[in-house]
Order: structure tokens, then sequence, then C-alpha cells
């Protein structure tokens, strides 16, 4: 199984490219957005790479963070996301988007991806909810998983107040989740708003 590509970026397409290791051209499909990060052709590349062997092919899948290799893997463990609406989910969404999305629910933002539909968007952030754990992550990211949420909890209420602003979900609950960590763990429903509704302003 291969693991990781070393080598010279020889081209890029829509979906994906070929990586020259030892004047051997690797076919890896990838992202968009990984797509995007790596360097012009002749260029030295790193690429983490997911292989799927099936009895008429072998796909290789390439990503420059390990972060997003493990989103791939979580994404494909749910019914109905092969590879390619995987792909077109981490094309669409960064890490911390995907994970905001999951952890508030908003199925509307992973509805945005190419190939994907209100129904599967919802099976989604559903099945994912409780396995995003299993990511490594940092920044805004772990700052939204590691915020409590349930009904009747203080900043889910908030949440609801600044959804019904007129805020995405999305952009709510990341903005509560923001707040909270300033103002600590009991904080109040108003205070978690207002001081949400300052993160929004910025």
């Amino acid at each position: 199984m291969i693991a990781m590509l070393r080598g010279v970026l020889d081209s890029a397409g829509e979906d994906s490219a070929i990586v020259d290791v030892g004047g051997v051209g690797y076919l890896v499909f990838c992202s968009r957005r990984t797509l995007g990060a790596m360097p012009r052709p002749g260029g030295a590349v790193h690429v983490f790479i997911e292989t799927h062997v099936r009895e008429d092919h072998i796909h290789l899948y390439g990503f420059l963070q390990t972060e997003e290799r493990s989103w791939f893997r979580l994404l494909t463990t749910v019914q109905g996301v092969g590879a390619r609406v995987a792909l077109a989910i981490l094309s669409a969404l960064s890490s911390d988007q995907l994970l905001t999305a999951i952890a508030a629910q908003d199925k509307s933002q992973v509805s945005r991806a190419n190939g994907v539909g209100p129904k599967l968007a919802a099976r989604i952030v559903s099945e994912l909810k409780d396995k995003v754990g299993g990511i490594a992550l940092s920044g805004p990211a772990a700052l939204v998983a590691s915020r409590p949420a349930g009904p009747g909890a203080p900043n889910e209420e908030a949440v609801s107040a600044l959804v019904n602003l007129g805020f995405s979900r999305t952009e709510a609950f990341g903005a509560v989740a923001r707040a909270g960590q300033m103002l600590g763990v009991g904080a109040a429903v108003d205070d978690l708003i207002r001081s949400g509704l300052q993160e929004l302003a910025q």
C-alpha cells in the first residue's frame, strides 16, 4: 500500500495531479483545495496518500496535510459518501469549516459540495458528530470540538438566538464557541449572545 509520495509535480488538472517519483508518474486524485496549494509543475511536492484497491483499479488519493486525509477517511465511512464525494466536500469546505458545520449540525453548509443533497448532508452531520474526536484538531477546530452542546445548554440557546437574528448556524456556532472560551464555563446566555455578536462583527 502506498502511504506517501515525495517527488516533483509533473502536472495538475481539475481533479488530479501527476507526481513524478524517480521517473515514475503517479496519478493522484485530490481536492481542489489541495491542488490549489500545490507548487507549480517542476516544484517539489510531498503528498500523503490514501490507496483504494478495487477489482478493476487502484486509485491514489492525495493530501498535503494528514488532517485532510483523516477527514477523507472519516467521510467515506458514511453510507453514500464515496471517494469522489468526499473530495468534493473537502474542495468546498476547509477542515475547520467542516468541523464547525458538523458540530453545529448545519447540513446546508455540507450540501454546498457538488453531489451532496440535503438528505446526504443531514446523514453526514448526524453520523460524524460523535466521531470527529478521532481527528487531531488544532486552532478553531479544536475550540469548536471542545464546546458542550445540546438542547437547553446556554451555548445552544445563544446559537439559536443568533440564528434568529439572521446569521447562519455555522457562523453562530463558531462565534458562540469563541465567546464561551473567553467567558468561561457557566457563562450566561445573554453574555454569550452579546460576546458572540461582537465576534461576528469583527
